[in-house]
């Protein structure tokens, strides 16, 4: 069906959301980085997005090992640099802004989505999640008051009750 019996004017542009995730290299300097953000910033909206959220990149351990190939030999790479921007854009520029993205040398990685309606709605940090993490973790003490020694398991009546109810089921069997 036409856009015109539809009901949606033709100049009205449909506009998708989408996030782009990444991580930059370690190698780069603390205070580069924010010129990576702004250059993947700028990369967007010259596509024409309109930018509505995004993390600036926070450097952090890696739950793996990545390893990418850079100046002429495989490098291993435990931490690196995470951010993210989320935008939303007509579909037919996405692609562009992909080939864009991909050729930025100082991403270790990314990760280009189209955000559902549900994810749009709900938006989530990544500073804030790890915060949370450390603050539910802690170091709990055990006591090692179990010996492992039988002669020193006291026999109590349970312990006795128990040996009978044992008995009592294999002569079954």
């Amino acid at each position: 069906m036409p856009a015109a019996e539809a009901g949606v004017e033709a100049n009205e542009r449909e506009l998708a959301s989408y996030e782009l995730a990444f991580h930059v290299l370690p190698t780069v300097a603390e205070g580069e980085v924010t010129a990576v953000f702004q250059k993947l910033k700028d990369i967007i909206t010259k596509s024409g997005a309109e930018i509505i959220g995004g993390e600036a990149p926070v450097r952090f351990e890696l739950a793996y090992e990545i390893i990418k190939y850079l100046e002429g030999r495989n490098r291993k790479f435990t931490s690196a640099y995470f951010g993210w921007i989320r935008f939303k854009v007509e579909p037919s520029a996405i692609e562009t802004v992909r080939e864009e993205v991909e050729e930025v040398k100082e991403l270790l990685r990314h990760l280009l989505i189209k955000l559902t309606k549900t994810e749009e709605l709900n938006s989530f940090s990544f500073v804030e999640a790890l915060e949370n993490i450390e603050q539910k973790v802690h170091n709990v003490e055990v006591e090692e008051d179990v010996k492992e020694d039988d002669s020193e398991i006291d026999k109590s009546e349970d312990s006795d009750e128990v040996e009978k109810v044992v008995e009592e089921s294999t002569d079954k069997v």
